[in-house]
């Protein structure tokens, strides 16, 4: 009787322990939803550093949580009829899920470390108004690092990467193609009046304070992607520790079942 008892509370556990799984698993996918819809448009500067890794962590988790979801369903059938068939089948793909649940998390949680303020310098350096694209696919990446430099810098009034200091003392695509004397930063780096317009101009040129935007634009870009990078990387984790005492549980279950 006790043992029976035991097995009951033991069954009650593991239909809570799913349930909380599946409903993790739709958060999950939520959020990694979230992310690769590129709701801050970071992704072009991403991508043209070649380190968009943190976006393919975010597909995985995308898998991942609808794989949970409707793992959690068969386990949940399978632990209420003491199936040893189903769990076992729940079991092995449960821990393929956990596999690619880790990759996924140990990608996001890691590679934002490689999001540096030199490799933003790098791209906007070498690709920022670059006239003449190698082939179709620098000038897409071109124009699209050029689009969103212009709409970062306008949007959060900053300008490059640690400042308009960027653009005097290093080479740059930028500078071969426009002069120093007229073009000494871009002129989304000056202060705009409601028009769009630089309300001096020639305020902004000389580097007046007030008439250009003299802080840089590295936490406008790098803290939106760590944010979010962060959040798919420890929901994760915390998903993969109650996922992993779920699976031990079930696998208990699964030996005690006659």
């Amino acid at each position: 009787m006790a043992k029976s008892d035991g097995i009951r509370i033991l069954q009650g556990l593991l239909v809570f322990g799913n349930v909380v799984i599946g409903m993790c698993g739709i958060a999950l996918t939520a959020e990694c939803i979230f992310f690769v819809s590129d709701p801050h448009g970071l992704y072009p500067l991403l991508e043209a550093t070649e380190n968009d890794d943190i976006y393919a962590a975010a597909w995985i988790g995308i898998f991942v949580g609808f794989a949970l979801f409707v793992l959690s369903i068969l386990g949940i059938i399978g632990v209420i009829k003491s199936n040893k068939t189903l769990l076992l089948v729940y079991i092995i793909l449960m821990l393929i899920t956990y596999a690619f649940e880790m990759a996924s998390c140990i990608t996001a949680a890691t590679h934002r470390d490689f999001l540096t303020p030199n490799l933003f310098l790098k791209q906007m350096l070498e690709r920022y108004k670059k006239s003449e694209p190698d082939n179709n696919n620098d000038k897409w990446m071109i124009d699209g690092v050029t689009d969103t430099w212009d709409r970062i810098m306008v949007q959060n009034q900053c300008c490059g990467v640690h400042g308009p200091s960027d653009w005097q003392e290093y080479t740059s695509a930028f500078r071969t193609t426009h002069n120093d004397a007229d073009y000494p930063w871009p002129r989304n780096c000056c202060v705009l009046d409601d028009q769009g317009s630089p309300t001096s101009l020639d305020g902004c040129k000389l580097g007046v304070p007030g008439y250009y935007n003299s802080n840089g634009c590295y936490d406008a870009i790098s803290g939106p992607v760590n944010t979010q990078a962060w959040g798919v990387a420890w929901f994760g984790f915390a998903i993969l520790c109650w996922t992993f005492f779920v699976l031990l549980g079930t696998m208990f279950f699964w030996i005690r079942i006659d």
